[in-house]
């Protein structure tokens, strides 16, 4: 599932990117007026510190790089671009590389760009001016190898629309985060927690280099958020008045235009709104072109509530008489009871399940802290304890996140996860001492003594097991994909690395049903339907298998 997912990423990147040719917003420039546009002087101190004046990048011991900035939108991109363009650099790399495998074809890439041309002439027109000059400060350190694609900056601001596209693509493969949070009677000390998974999977390269950004802009609130290089959009971060945003996607239809995109409401949110009911009205000025859920928590109101927003409606939904909220990729509120669409996707994909399995284990759970927070975030089996196999996207730990999340908005701490997944240590931040502290002090920000130790399933042969599961299914899927041959030994092997996961019985299944060894096919997807099978889909494909093989008897 996770690799159709990464597919649906780079098909929403052919849509935004092949568009460009014949677009009337290529010939859109951002603001650049007004700002001071000479570029940042860069220094290196080592492979691990960089800086510009009082800016600057570093990586911690956890490998997590820092990033320290703040100015005016101009500035902060082209000091943002300067800090960091060997990852701006190579996240393109990363996309545009599969950009060119996945159409090889010069007059096909053509041909898309013409029947796509249509497809961004709105973009640019809902995204705002502070963002588009920040996004055009950063794209002046991109890479001048893709420019056959578009010019620099509507490269950098279309990439900002990806995300969105590659839910909308790639529908039943859904990103599947999860969220929730707790308050009052259901945390340790009373405060509101907040914790979530973000399981974005566009390949392993994508989240080698995670970016934990500590931003000071000139208007709105300074705030911090984990991104990657080139990305200005807030996937989850909170800002110095302890407001939060974490977005969850939702059940989408293939856009026919682009609008605003979904990280691009939760920047502004987290930027400029200081409690829930800013949020939600910054949430209700924008258009978008997707659905998703955003998770707003508000130290000022001490407590969390959900943005439901879509393409032709929004809605809020807070929880009565609890003190908990728990979100995965269906919606809740009224507004989507009756949204066919919704209640399609609650039957029909993980998400129910995953809601579930949150809801059970913070029932057994009633002083949450930090710490165990991070260990429901780490959870990697099914409900009532049932083994589902690792990587099973039933699961909260789908071990493949870019990163996992702790908020105690209060207390302005966060912790972030470090690689690999969620399992890596957790890097505790202060923000009330990091952006209170002393300019030039290039130093490592994180809080050491409060940081979140390693899960110890880093250390088991269960976790050695699962990586070279997860490069034995890259084998699998190539050789039935070219039709070839496996060795007699392969299937065993590969089936005993994860033995609890529907999935090594299916792609078992696949292969040896395009052999034409179907008395053997038809015992592996019986045995794949014995296991706790992540979608509806997935079961009706299992179960049309076998009726294929049964009619042939």
């Amino acid at each position: 599932m996770k690799k159709y997912f990464q597919i649906g990423i780079f098909i929403g990147i052919l849509f935004l990117f092949f568009s460009c040719g014949i677009s009337k917003s290529i010939r859109h420039q951002p603001q650049t007026a007004g700002y001071n546009q000479e570029r940042p002087i860069l220094i290196k101190h080592s492979d691990t510190l960089f800086s510009s004046g009082s800016n600057y990048l570093i990586k911690n011991k956890q490998n997590l790089w820092e990033l320290y900035v703040s100015g005016d939108a101009l500035q902060r991109g082209l000091t943002i671009g300067s800090l960091s363009e060997p990852m701006v650099k190579k996240q393109e790399k990363i996309f545009f590389s599969k950009i060119q495998d996945l159409i090889p074809s010069k007059f096909k890439q053509k041909l898309l760009r013409n029947f796509l041309g249509w497809y961004n002439r709105k973009l640019y027109l809902n995204v705002p001016e502070e963002f588009k000059t920040e996004i055009y400060g950063i794209s002046q350190y991109a890479s001048d190898d893709y420019n056959w694609v578009a010019p620099k900056y509507l490269r950098s601001l279309y990439l900002h629309g990806a995300h969105d596209i590659g839910h909308a693509m790639q529908d039943l493969a859904l990103v599947g985060c999860s969220s929730m949070a707790v308050w009052g009677d259901k945390t340790e000390d009373g405060k509101l927690l907040i914790g979530r998974n973000f399981d974005f999977y566009a390949g392993d390269e994508f989240a080698v280099d995670k970016i934990v950004a500590f931003i000071t802009p000139d208007k709105g609130h300074p705030f911090m958020m984990v991104t990657w290089g080139g990305m200005i959009g807030v996937v989850s971060g909170m800002n110095k008045e302890g407001l939060t945003v974490t977005m969850n996607a939702g059940k989408s239809k293939i856009p026919l235009a682009a609008k605003t995109p979904i990280s691009i409401v939760a920047r502004e949110i987290l930027q400029y709104a200081s409690n829930i009911e800013e949020a939600i009205v910054i949430a209700k000025k924008r258009k978008v072109f997707v659905s998703e859920s955003i998770m707003i928590g508000s130290a000022y109101d001490k407590k969390a509530v959900l943005i439901e927003i879509s393409p032709k409606k929004i809605g809020v939904f807070e929880v009565q008489n609890s003190s908990q909220l728990v979100c995965s990729n269906h919606f809740q509120s009224d507004v989507y009871k009756s949204d066919v669409r919704n209640q399609e996707h609650i039957q029909q994909s993980h998400s129910k399940y995953r809601f579930d399995r949150m809801i059970e284990l913070l029932s057994e759970n009633d002083s949450m802290n930090p710490e165990k927070m991070v260990e429901i975030l780490r959870n990697k089996e099914g409900l009532k304890e049932k083994r589902i196999g690792y990587g099973n996207e039933k699961s909260l730990n789908q071990l493949l996140a870019h990163h996992s999340i702790v908020f105690e908005p209060e207390n302005r701490l966060v912790w972030v996860s470090s690689n690999p997944y969620q399992l890596g240590e957790f890097v505790a931040y202060d923000l009330n001492k990091i952006f209170s502290k002393k300019e030039n002090d290039f130093v490592v920000l994180g809080t050491d003594s409060l940081n979140i130790p390693k899960d110890d399933f880093l250390n088991s042969e269960e976790y050695k097991n699962y990586e070279k599961y997860r490069i034995q299914s890259q084998i699998i899927d190539k050789i039935i994909a070219e039709k070839g041959t496996l060795e007699d030994s392969f299937i065993a092997t590969y089936q005993n690395l994860n033995p609890n996961h529907w999935i090594v019985y299916c792609k078992a299944g696949q292969y040896y049903y395009q052999k034409k060894l179907y008395a053997a096919a038809e015992t592996e997807f019986e045995k794949a339907l014995t296991k706790e099978i992540t979608t509806v889909p997935d079961k009706i494909r299992i179960e049309k298998y076998l009726k294929k093989i049964r009619r042939r008897k």
